[in-house]
């Protein structure tokens, strides 16, 4: 699939972008360029890694000239680069419109004048009924990619894209939060235990995307079906991994957030194909066209339920620690802090 291709990955120094580089690496892949405005870490994965396969490209999806500079001659498109952060994009909403939505915009143009086989582009599950400036930014994200994909030749350049919820771990989330905590022997700060959420690992991320490229049709956007937790057992669960007994302190909701997530609007389950594991929302075909619309309605969207992470699959504690486990992160997390459980440095009272 991937054999003597040239993959470009769009915000490549990211948490995902480094995820998705180290799954294809070692394969027949040709080249993997990594693209990202980032000079220091692209430095540092050109000195950790040191292959030949591995291209770097200092631009920003907010210029276009560097977008297409980066294209000549790629296969496939890895789309990852945004405005993740909640708060920031709420500060400064009109940066996230610049990255999230005319960044795309300039991908899209490009890939499409470099005659790119496919591009994935990665969503959120904020950007279903979004209600802060991240989400509205990723929504309209959405949107623009299904538009060009309804607009350009699939046979030519195909466009689709993915919506996955909290990737665990990642660059700026509450575990690495709750770990710090921990080690600076400070309390563990929920803003409401009750509130849910979907968790995923970035190598289940890495594979939704995949999944996405095999099967994906024209202006797709695919959804893999995960479990979520509240967020106070996922708190409980990290003391219990790291056997503190830390105080949680309820500091309430944050501007912008959300009681739960949804990773399928009711309008979209609706629609959606179940396909085991995963979703697939089609895109849709209508036009301009609107008076033939207008006489017929939809009776199930009168009656059909959103997926959100209230009514996913939720998982106790002691799943929650299982799946914890699983992560590189928190292992070497583990290990460290045991390492220092286990010697005088405790004594000072001081996680080094």
């Amino acid at each position: 699939m991937f054999d003597n291709k040239t993959l470009l990955i769009t915000g490549g120094t990211g948490s995902f972008g480094n995820a998705v580089m180290k799954r294809f690496l070692n394969t027949s892949i040709k080249e993997i360029r990594i693209f990202s405005r980032d000079e220091k870490k692209q430095e540092d994965m050109r000195k950790l890694y040191k292959s030949d396969k591995l291209k770097f490209y200092v631009g920003d999806v907010r210029d276009i000239g560097s977008v297409k500079n980066a294209m000549y001659g790629v296969d496939y498109i890895f789309h990852a680069a945004a405005l993740k952060q909640v708060p920031s994009c709420e500060f400064f909403p009109l940066e996230a419109v610049k990255t999230n939505v005319i960044g795309t915009e300039n991908v899209l143009v490009g890939a499409i004048e470099s005659e790119v086989k496919k591009v994935i582009c990665l969503s959120t599950d904020k950007a279903a009924y979004p209600i802060n400036a991240m989400g509205i930014s990723k929504a309209m994200m959405e949107k623009v990619f299904v538009s060009k994909a309804k607009a350009v030749d699939s046979g030519r350049t195909l466009i689709c894209g993915t919506r996955y919820g909290n990737v665990m771990a990642s660059r700026g989330s509450v575990i690495p939060l709750f770990i710090d905590q921990i080690k600076k022997g400070q309390s563990l700060t929920v803003t409401n235990p009750n509130m849910t959420r979907f968790l995923m690992s970035l190598e289940e991320a890495v594979e939704l995307v995949i999944f996405a490229f095999e099967n994906a049709e024209a202006g797709d956007i695919m959804v893999q079906k995960a479990p979520a937790s509240t967020i106070g057992n996922l708190a409980q669960a990290i003391k219990e991994l790291f056997n503190i007994d830390n105080e949680i302190k309820i500091i309430g909701t944050r501007h912008g957030e959300k009681l739960y997530e949804t990773l399928l609007t009711r309008e979209e389950h609706v629609v959606a194909q179940d396909l085991g594991g995963f979703y697939r929302v089609p895109a849709d075909k209508r036009d301009l066209n609107y008076d033939k619309y207008f006489v017929v309605g939809n009776h199930k969207l009168s009656s059909g339920e959103e997926y959100n992470s209230h009514n996913t699959e939720r998982l106790n504690v002691e799943q929650i620690k299982d799946k914890l486990l699983k992560l590189d992160y928190v292992r070497e997390e583990l290990e460290g802090w045991n390492r220092y459980e286990n010697t005088s440095n405790r004594s000072y009272g001081v996680y080094r």
